[in-house]
């Protein structure tokens, strides 16, 4: 679904006039824009350079609504103003509705799914059927609605039928706690009610006490100790080093937490939980990857029920904010697929860092951004 036709052009007059005092201000570039027919014609590019500017200095805002460059009436200074409150960063277009084209944001946690509309021309004719794609762009309010600011960038990626699986489970949980976000700002919708938790007995409030105890910390330690050893086995059994690594490091950031989950539950729970968060940000059930299962097989290798081992494995995602192409989580073997650890903003232009020139990979690599420098390991590899 899109924009009426006037609220289109209303959008487009007044983004240009945005725009154009933006470049002007900063001095990006020597053309002028102002009006629509300008600013539509320029490039891709040029538009995304201006708009990312304003984005790093929202101050503009304020000026452009105080100086009033065009003349615009109060109501339409309103609409500007109220695009201080967009939404930049990374999305997954997921499915294309009768009312809006859902859009997950994966730059903010937790998830939440923004039902957002077309411009000119819907976003599915922009876009194409094949969802889902990962693409960068701007959401902005807009009398009452979430639109995008005419510029959506894909990434190029694609999702195997895991991948669609695990966005389908986010985008339930999203609808689940938020609904279908239709407005930014201050207006955002309410959240659904919480029902009213039921007050604990005093036997259960001292029994949680205790187990907060001073003595708990030593606890935990003999708690992960038995539980990295069941994953261990599963993963020397099933699956290999790699995820008997990452299963381990999860384990112990549990036990590390204050007060550390580990204290309540069987054993068995969470070393499920544990693998199938694991093999969740990995894709273990994609067909195309080697080691491949079902994540139900985890369930009955411990001898859990599905439901709890999927819980179990919520609970701990949402624990430690844990989501798909997490880099801390990513196995070292499947780094170089993981599209979060490669693409970044560089003069201006969203790239894959690895085809950036050496001294730009050595840059990002020092401030921590790419695990390695790929020109060396590539040229490494050529070495017999």
């Amino acid at each position: 679904m899109n924009l009426h036709p006037d609220d289109g052009r209303l959008f487009y007059k007044l983004f240009s006039a945005l725009m154009g005092y933006v470049n002007r201000k900063l001095g990006i570039f020597p053309e002028q824009f102002t009006v629509e027919s300008e600013y539509t014609s320029l490039p891709p590019q040029t538009r995304g350079k201006v708009r990312d500017a304003l984005y790093e200095h929202r101050e503009l805002f304020d000026q452009f609504i105080t100086e009033n460059p065009a003349g615009l009436p109060p109501e339409e200074l309103e609409i500007v103003g109220g695009w201080k409150n967009a939404l930049v960063g990374k999305f997954y277009i997921f499915r294309y509705l009768k009312k809006h084209t859902i859009f997950i944001c994966i730059s903010e946690k937790p998830y939440k799914a923004y039902g957002v509309l077309g411009l000119a021309d819907p976003i599915k004719e922009l876009i194409g059927p094949n969802l889902p794609i990962l693409v960068n762009a701007v959401l902005l309010p807009f009398k009452g609605q979430i639109i995008y600011d005419g510029l959506i960038v894909p990434y190029s990626v694609t999702f195997g039928g895991g991948v669609r699986r695990h966005l389908k489970e986010d985008y339930n949980q999203a609808k689940e706690e938020f609904g279908i976000v239709t407005w930014l700002g201050d207006q955002l919708a309410p959240l659904p009610t919480t029902p009213t938790k039921a007050k604990r007995s005093p036997e259960k409030f001292v029994r949680l006490v205790g187990q907060r105890s001073t003595s708990g910390s030593d606890e935990a330690k003999a708690i992960v100790g038995e539980l990295i050893e069941m994953t261990d086995a599963f993963c020397k059994e099933f699956l290999n080093e790699e995820y008997a690594e990452l299963c381990r490091k999860l384990a112990e950031t549990l036990a590390r937490k204050r007060p550390s989950p580990l204290l309540q539950g069987k054993l068995e729970t969470w070393a499920c939980g544990i693998v199938r968060t694991i093999g969740r940000v990995n894709f273990l059930d994609d067909r195309s990857q080697t080691p491949h299962m079902k994540l139900p097989f985890i369930d009955k290798a411990f001898g859990v029920a599905g439901s709890t081992g999927q819980g179990k494995s919520m609970l701990i995602r949402k624990m430690l904010r844990i989501r798909q192409f997490d880099l801390k989580w990513t196995l070292p073997s499947r780094m170089d697929d993981n599209p979060m650890a490669w693409m970044m903003e560089v003069n201006g232009f969203l790239m894959d860092i690895r085809h950036a020139p050496r001294e730009i990979q050595v840059l990002a690599y020092e401030k921590g951004m790419i695990p390695y420098i790929p020109t060396d390991r590539a040229e490494a590899s050529k070495e017999p």
